[in-house]
């Protein structure tokens, strides 16, 4: 062993008596529970039942006739990741190499397990993602010009993947399809918010704080129901889906917390630049967006980014509004009496794909952090 893994083995596991015994003490039972669980999963576990299941997990109910629609969204998805990548991330050639290769061995995975079609159809879309991250970097395309694109392809995926209806979206795809879009929603509406929290009119401020105190005093999966209860009653006579109600209610829920994230990035802009601004008689309009708002969103974005993660993880609600979301079709899965003993293996599959995008989530949101290098100041 080599000195420097001991200095490490020294320094961090083994510095003083109480480390070496909790070291003593959790290391076999962590090698222990490793062992036992890759065990289950090279061995025991039937893995059969997710692969002949994936067309649920990933798409829910949709028509298995129009899935070249949801393989569309998935080609865009990750068109619209790569872009939102090459925004902050250098594309280094390790960094591409091993994108290329994770991407190729999910691809050999699901060709083994689906068909080959499937594995080609993935990893054309990973693919298209590497090129828009390396395209996006070395273009110089400005910010704008590239949210924008954002924008249109968020727009693209609502219209092809509407024409069967929007009851039957679920799975993988609805959860990050509403995690897109509420996204986008909760951004504008945050900003007013904040903005009229700010305000030097009486009424406006004080309607903007209890809208945003009231809606962070209740559970979200309170406000989700109250928003798909009261439409029908407040228009009787149009039909809106589900999907666009349970979005509303995700999108006035978690608004309120941009407003507080915005309201953080408001306080951190220099009062010099805003009295020097009145001063040259700008109206409050031009000082909010040419002066304020692009500083105040500038500081903010790794919180916003964040945020993301938080509407991922909690669109698993959207059940109680009959939606089938990723973990209520792993729950319809194993409903089935056929799959009744599989329970493992289909948790264990949604545990990684949740931690997966987690990670890619939490990964986008540091170098996020370290690029606009304000979670230092």
């Amino acid at each position: 062993m080599s000195t420097v893994a001991l200095r490490w083995l020294h320094r961090n596991l083994f510095a003083g008596p109480f480390d070496a015994a909790l070291s003593l003490v959790v290391i076999p039972i962590l090698v222990w529970a490793a062992y036992a669980f890759a065990h289950w999963m090279l061995v025991e576990a039937h893995w059969e039942v997710v692969g002949g299941s994936l067309k649920v997990l990933m798409t829910g109910i949709y028509p298995s006739d129009q899935l070249w629609r949801a393989w569309f969204s998935v080609g865009t998805l990750c068109a619209m990741f790569g872009a939102g990548l090459g925004l902050s991330v250098r594309p280094g050639r390790a960094a591409v190499a091993a994108a290329a290769s994770a991407a190729a061995v999910i691809a050999a995975l699901i060709s083994a397990v689906i068909d080959l079609t499937s594995g080609m159809l993935t990893a054309a879309s990973t693919a298209l993602g590497v090129a828009a991250w390396v395209g996006i970097h070395h273009s110089g395309l400005d910010q704008r010009v590239v949210l924008s694109g954002l924008l249109a392809g968020v727009l693209a995926i609502f219209v092809v993947l509407s024409p069967p209806g929007f009851e039957v979206w679920g799975g993988l795809l609805l959860s990050v399809v509403l995690t897109i879009a509420v996204s986008i929603l909760t951004l504008p509406f945050g900003i007013l918010l904040a903005l009229g929290r700010q305000s030097r009119i009486a009424s406006l401020r004080v309607i903007s704080t209890a809208y945003i105190e009231t809606m962070r005093s209740v559970p979200l999966i309170l406000v989700v129901y109250w928003i798909w209860i009261i439409v029908p009653l407040l228009a009787p006579d149009t039909s809106v889906p589900s999907l666009l109600r349970g979005m509303a209610g995700y999108a006035l829920f978690f608004a309120a917390y941009v407003a507080e994230y915005v309201r953080s990035g408001l306080q951190a802009v220099p009062k010099g630049q805003i009295e020097a601004a009145r001063s040259l008689a700008m109206s409050t309009w031009t000082l909010n967006v040419d002066i304020v708002l692009p500083q105040a969103l500038r500081v903010v974005v790794p919180s916003l980014v964040g945020q993301i993660l938080d509407i991922f993880n909690g669109a698993t609600l959207v059940f109680i509004i009959g939606l089938t979301d990723f973990l209520r079709a792993g729950q319809m899965i194993l409903a089935d009496p056929q799959n009744s003993g599989r329970t493992y293996e289909i948790y264990v599959f949604l545990f990684a794909v949740y931690l997966a995008i987690g990670g890619a989530i939490t990964y986008a949101s540091r170098r996020l952090e370290a690029h606009l290098a304000r979670g230092t100041r």
